[in-house]
């Protein structure tokens, strides 16, 4: 893989240019660019302000990718909005549409919690692909907020990499602040298999009641690749929606309720699959003066269905009937307490259990790999920011507490050397991380940080319980096996960073930011298939090291901007086949870079987008070919957006200009082929208009 120093200098010299800002720069306020009153266009997909660790001490790893960016970029598939952010990748996979998050080189099995409106997406099936997927419709996104390594406070229980939070549209994301009632109504078009894609929202307020509906659908047919191949079946027909209510009583009470709906059937993994996902949460807050209180609950139930039907291909529908359901349920609870100006305690409580109910087929029951089971995990935490002039100082403290119930049955000929026949297990186990920030206000505009955290993540039910045996139809035979004896993975990691904000450097409008990280990730017990006499998921030995460097940098000077993100990655992880679960070795180096003006008294804004992505590692054990690396890429993105003053808005799009014919990197080939999977050049046309 490329020296990493010589990454490291390169990274250094570029940061510098966004970074050696004059000492005289004013600090600027949270960025104002996503308030649903500006009309004007905006397309960075970070937030970073001067006073972002004293806000929250976990600021310096945190990232949002803004609801014009995944418009944008992410409309056809939601992978291209959140890889242009640095640190951040996904696994691709053109025939799943849900959402599999990368954060650091770590993924699958909970690595990265991900969530919808704070809700953990914990629905997990074991197969080629991706160790857990997030279904949700990129139409009713306001943003994602992402946080990379050990997460303080609510999401942050058994997060090993970090966490993705999928914000879906809310009443502030539709009404001004002055506004009594409206909404908007979108219609999407896109060539190459994208088609018509209508979205509608309305919204009221009624007194203290505030209320939200929002619909979207979509049915893309296959597209094809830049060499004009069609990638089969990647179709999909989908179909969203989600309900809100906000009441406020009183200035210091708040209560909130909340669905998300989602509808999708698709063909995968070989056959015709129906993802069925209901999510219910409600929350309240409590915001007397004082203080000692600054109360949040939430409660929240996510019922995620899968459902095969009969493979059109002649493999003897072995899979056929295959039922997965995964029941989540769970509460938050976080107060913080302000000590007067120098210091803030957050702290709290989060638990959620997941009931799995697995039927892996109607035909041959015995030889599907998807267990039953239940887990849950219990977690408290505390963190608390001081200031000592200059100088900030978080620490904080997570102790989770997990669980595992499940059954089977084995044989003698098990590589764990369990007894022969039925099983269970009941076990748990208490992991204590605690973490701690360091942060200096060296000048107004710039905040160097160092900061250090332990992560743990406890085994899932289909890593401890998984057994059957493989279809023969589908390769050589092989028998799995459960180990209810894995131990949980453990995360050790440093930060070295800095955050600069600034505005007025060259003239009185412009702003500049920009954020350095350098990390290092040392990993214990890591996860991955044991192959031998039997094949089971087991802890590897010794300690895995994953180091790099993130850059995310912007200049915005009114008329034009531009936005830069770089991404190298080291990573010494266990190889993991593709197969059983997937490799998750990103690319060595991801570099992207955003150019843009604004005309018209900045209703115009236009513009392209430059990505480049190096060859990438993927395992000595998948390169059939006895090439272990996947091939580079470079792609060009064209976009422009027009705001008119009467609400309605007009967006042009066309990616893959070039027409590059290319397999995007960390992705799951698409079944029954083995073209290149890229979305060739397909342009997308949008009209919004807000009443």
């Amino acid at each position: 893989m490329p020296d990493f120093r010589s990454a490291l200098l390169v990274t250094c010299t570029i940061a510098s240019v966004g970074i050696a800002t004059p000492a005289q720069a004013q600090p600027v306020p949270l960025d104002p660019r996503e308030e649903a009153d500006d009309p004007r266009w905006y397309l960075s997909p970070i937030v970073v302000t001067a006073d972002a660790l004293a806000r929250d001490g976990d600021a310096g790893n945190r990232s949002t990718v803004g609801r014009d960016a995944i418009a944008t970029f992410g409309g056809d598939n939601l992978d291209e909005a959140l890889r242009a952010t640095a640190g951040v990748f996904t696994r691709d996979s053109p025939q799943n549409p849900g959402i599999a998050v990368n954060i650091r080189g770590l993924e699958g099995s909970g690595r990265v919690v991900m969530m919808i409106d704070g809700v953990r997406q914990n629905f997990r099936f074991t197969g080629h692909e991706a160790q857990g997927f997030t279904y949700v419709d990129s139409s009713l996104l306001a943003g994602v907020d992402i946080a990379r390594g050990g997460v303080a406070g609510v999401g942050g229980a058994g997060a090993l990499a970090g966490s993705a939070n999928f914000r879906t549209v809310g009443v502030d994301d539709v009404l001004r602040e002055d506004s009594a009632g409206g909404g908007f109504a979108t219609l999407s078009w896109g060539d190459n298999g994208a088609g018509f894609v209508p979205t509608l929202a309305g919204a009221a307020r009624l007194g203290e009641l505030s209320l939200l509906a929002a619909a979207a659908a979509r049915s893309p047919s296959d597209y094809r690749n830049g060499d004009g191949e069609v990638v089969r079946d990647t179709a999909q027909d989908l179909h969203s929606g989600l309900f809100k209510l906000d009441y406020r009583p009183s200035a210091t009470h708040r209560l909130r309720f909340g669905s998300v709906l989602y509808d999708n059937e698709f063909l995968a993994n070989s056959y015709p699959q129906t993802i069925d996902s209901t999510q219910l949460n409600a929350g309240y807050a409590w915001t007397p003066n004082d203080p000692r209180f600054d109360l949040a609950v939430n409660l929240h139930r996510n019922d995620v269905r899968m459902r095969y039907g009969a493979s059109p291909f002649n493999n003897g529908g072995s899979a056929q009937g295959r039922r997965i359901r995964d029941l989540g349920t769970g509460f938050d609870a976080t107060n913080t307490w302000r000590h007067g100006d120098s210091a803030t305690t957050v702290f709290g409580v989060e638990w959620f259990r997941d009931e799995v109910d697995t039927r892996n087929s109607t035909a041959v029951p015995d030889r599907g790999v998807n267990p039953s089971g239940e887990s849950a995990l219990a977690s408290a935490f505390v963190d608390t920011t001081m200031r000592f002039g200059i100088t900030q100082l978080s620490a904080g403290l997570r102790a989770d507490r997990f669980s595992l119930e499940g059954r089977g049955s084995v044989t003698a000929a098990n590589p764990l050397g369990m007894p022969a026949g039925p099983y269970s297990v009941d076990r748990s186990g208490t992991e204590v991380n605690p973490s701690a920030t360091l942060a200096l206000v060296a000048a107004d505009w710039l905040q160097p940080y160092l900061r250090w955290s332990r992560s743990a993540r406890a085994p899932t039910v289909s890593e401890t319980f998984m057994g059957g045996d493989h279809p023969a139809e589908g390769g050589p035979g092989q028998s799995f096996f459960p180990n209810p004896f894995l131990e949980p993975e453990v995360a050790r990691g440093w930060e070295l960073g800095a955050l600069s904000s600034a505005s007025g450097l060259w003239r009185d409008a412009d702003r500049v930011r920009a954020k350095l990280t350098l990390y290092r990730n040392a990993i214990d017990d890591y996860v991955t298939a044991q192959f031998g006499s039997g094949t089971y998921f087991g802890n590897n030995a010794g300690t895995s090291i994953v180091r790099g460097i993130e850059l995310q940098a912007g200049y915005d000077a009114g008329a034009w901007f531009t936005d830069v993100g770089y991404t190298h990655v080291d990573s010494d992880l266990p190889s993991q086949v593709n197969g059983l679960g997937a490799q998750s070795y990103v690319p060595d180096e991801v570099m992207n870079a955003t150019l843009g003006a604004r005309l018209f008294a900045r209703r115009l804004t236009f513009g392209l987008r430059w990505s480049k992505v190096s060859r990438g590692f993927i395992g000595e054990e998948n390169a059939f070919s006895g090439d272990p690396w996947e091939p580079g890429y470079a792609l060009v993105d064209l976009f422009a957006h027009w705001a008119f003053d009467n609400g309605l808005s007009l967006r042009a799009n066309v990616s893959n200009l070039a027409d590059t014919a290319y397999t995007p990197a960390l992705s799951t080939p698409a079944g029954g082929t083995s073209v290149d999977t890229g979305r060739g050049r397909s342009l997308s046309l949008s009209a919004r208009y807000a009443f």
